[in-house]
């Protein structure tokens, strides 16, 4: 299980048992993946999980979005050796029902205003620590940009969407201390790798003994969604920062063992002191972002599209413009509202947007002549508005 022989700096992060692995604590940083089948597929599930686990993976994520999913985890648990991890969504109550089968939750601060509107999000997370504590699972307190709390987004500048990042964070941090659970990690995600620098940074600084999870969330295609990967890990590892790493890569299926071994290769590269970056990725190009293949996309066409994205565009790649190209519902409406152009998938359609604006729905096979469409606009603006 182990990413590296090799030593690497290291914060004294206090420990979390994640099933047979240990996070944090000096113990060697953990690669992670995800499982990109639908979690109802239990033997499709459980086979990945697998192939996962054979390439290297510390523990591996299912998505949970319904009982029907959260149903099939105790025969993927028999199926499997891998240390599961699930993915809540909006219904923080399907954690009493995955808790006897996994060894972490991971859920999303945002998220929890989803469901049981007037509810109190303390009660929610206690509700979900009570549960994880009597069954022996860790937690992840997830923090993505996409869908940060929305109490502390109205608190601060629009322009700054770290610091309510990292108070949402240090929120439900403090929470969880107060009611004595402290087998937690926690993650904060942005597509910007420069971002993902900044606001880990600035939280262990913070909160030192908190072992952190990183990621570069909607990295994208390889290799692009790999060197922005390891730009935010060879700055953050070097300095002693993250507990365990995940690669998020929009690949196939098929190829989910990519994320690993990509893994395995940065933290190497870092140990024996191949760093390769600068702190900031290149802003002044086409910037692809694309969210990784998970059980929670809807259209399996979405891998394909992000390719013909990234084809179709290419000739745009001297602006600073950034696409993104989200593959479900959860991640698609409002992870797109700061790119200049966003899809994200449907079933059978996809969603255009202008930065928040929508400009309707499309087929698969319609929306990239009207992409091209609007990113042939969006080139002219600018080069008028930079003539002027």
């Amino acid at each position: 299980m182990e990413s590296t022989k090799k030593t690497l700096p290291r914060n004294p992060t206090r420990p979390v048992r994640v099933g047979s692995v240990t996070i944090g604590g000096g113990h060697p940083i953990a690669i992670q993946s995800m499982c990109a089948t639908k979690t109802k597929d239990v033997e499709a599930t459980a086979a990945q999980a697998e192939d996962l686990v054979r390439a290297g993976a510390a523990a591996v994520r299912v998505a949970v979005d319904s009982r029907g999913d959260a149903s099939a985890l105790a025969e993927i648990r028999r199926r499997t050796s891998a240390n599961l991890v699930v993915d809540l969504q909006e219904n923080y109550r399907l954690a009493e029902v995955v808790a006897p089968h996994v060894d972490k939750i991971r859920y999303n601060p945002g998220h929890l205003y989803h469901h049981e509107r007037g509810k109190p999000w303390q009660d929610k997370v206690r509700f979900i620590a009570e549960v994880a504590g009597a069954h022996g699972c860790a937690l992840r307190v997830g923090v993505n940009c996409g869908s940060v709390d929305p109490v502390h987004k109205e608190r601060f500048d629009p322009a700054d969407s770290l610091t309510p990042m990292i108070e949402s964070a240090l929120e439900h941090c403090a929470l969880l201390d107060d009611i004595g659970f402290r087998a937690y990690v926690v993650s904060l995600k942005d597509s910007d790798p420069a971002k993902v620098i900044e606001v880990n940074r600035r939280f262990a600084a913070a909160r030192p003994e908190v072992p952190l999870h990183l990621g570069v969330t909607e990295a994208g295609l390889p290799p692009e969604g790999i060197i922005k990967t390891r730009i935010a890990f060879e700055q953050l590892v070097s300095r002693g920062i993250g507990d365990t790493i995940r690669v998020s890569l929009t690949v196939p299926n098929a190829r989910k063992g990519e994320e690993i071994a990509a893994g395995r290769e940065i933290l190497a590269d870092i140990a024996a002191g191949r760093v390769r970056s600068v702190v900031r990725y290149d802003d002044r190009r086409l910037n692809i972002i694309s969210c990784p293949s998970c059980s929670r996309v809807e259209n399996e066409a979405f891998v394909e599209l992000a390719e013909q994205v990234k084809e179709l565009t290419s000739y745009a790649a001297p602006h600073a413009i950034t696409i993104a190209v989200m593959g479900c519902r959860v991640n698609g409406p409002g992870e797109t509202d700061d790119a200049d152009l966003g899809l994200w998938c449907a079933p059978t359609f996809v969603n255009l947007k202008r930065r928040a604006e929508s400009l309707g729905s499309f087929s698969y096979a319609q929306v990239l002549p009207k992409l091209k469409e609007e990113l042939d606009r969006l080139i002219a603006a600018k080069g008028a508005a930079g003539s002027s």
